[in-house]
């Protein structure tokens, strides 16, 4: 099974076209069943420049804390180590992807592909129609405690994100099993069956559906392409 790891940056503004930089990245690995483990990634970067006023007041990170971080250049081959392989997980993919692969540019590195990329906020929109799909929003919606973020911040955004995304592929098995029984309920009604019954599946059965279950982040991925 293809590693995921959910990740997560802050900024030093809101557009890299006007050369802001990334200046914190916060990165959590999963582990099967979509619980982060105690692999992480964490670095600020000194991003060479003033943070904008919008930005600051989003992560509270200053030049001055940034001045002795190291620049991103030197912790390129790190980072890049730690997601080689690894389908990311993001909320606003397209925001995060377009920072990292400016800075990948500047130093001749090769850009992340969209194809190694889940963006939760296009899943959350289709699961959450017309309803507010901001991490903010979600962790609300699934009853996650947020009571300690008084600013954003990469990492601990990233574990935020790693527990919406569990909830919602909880949700998705969920949803698969109850339509599963459904199915069982119909066919049986179907061949005039009037007492069904409802057996718990084997140990072949319940490998099968782990395997199904695999598939969905890349069925997922070739839909938000």
């Amino acid at each position: 099974m293809q590693r995921k790891i959910v990740l997560d940056t802050e900024t030093s503004g809101l557009d890299y076209k006007q050369g802001h930089r990334v200046i914190e990245i916060g990165a959590v690995e999963l582990d099967s069943n979509y619980i982060e483990t105690h692999n992480i990634f964490h670095c600020y970067i000194n991003p060479e420049r003033d943070i904008s006023k919008e930005a600051y007041k989003v992560h509270g990170l200053s030049r001055t804390f940034l001045s002795d971080k190291p620049k991103f250049q030197e912790i390129a081959d790190k980072f890049l180590q730690f997601i080689d392989g690894a389908q990311l997980i993001i909320h606003n993919a397209s925001f995060d992807i377009h920072f990292l692969n400016a800075e990948l540019f500047k130093i001749r590195k090769s850009a992340i592909p969209n194809t190694c990329v889940i963006d939760t906020l296009i899943l959350a929109r289709k699961r959450f129609p017309k309803e507010r799909v901001n991490l903010d929003a979600l962790c609300y919606k699934f009853n996650i405690d947020t009571s300690d973020r008084n600013y954003h911040g990469a990492l601990k955004d990233a574990k935020l994100l790693a527990l919406v995304y569990n909830r919602m592929m909880l949700g998705m098995q969920a949803a698969l099993l109850d339509d599963s029984k459904k199915e069982v309920i119909i066919s049986n009604r179907s061949t005039s069956i009037k007492n069904t019954a409802i057996v718990q599946p084997t140990r072949d059965e319940i490998r099968q559906h782990q395997q199904l279950l695999s598939k969905i982040s890349a069925h997922l991925v070739k839909n938000l392409h």
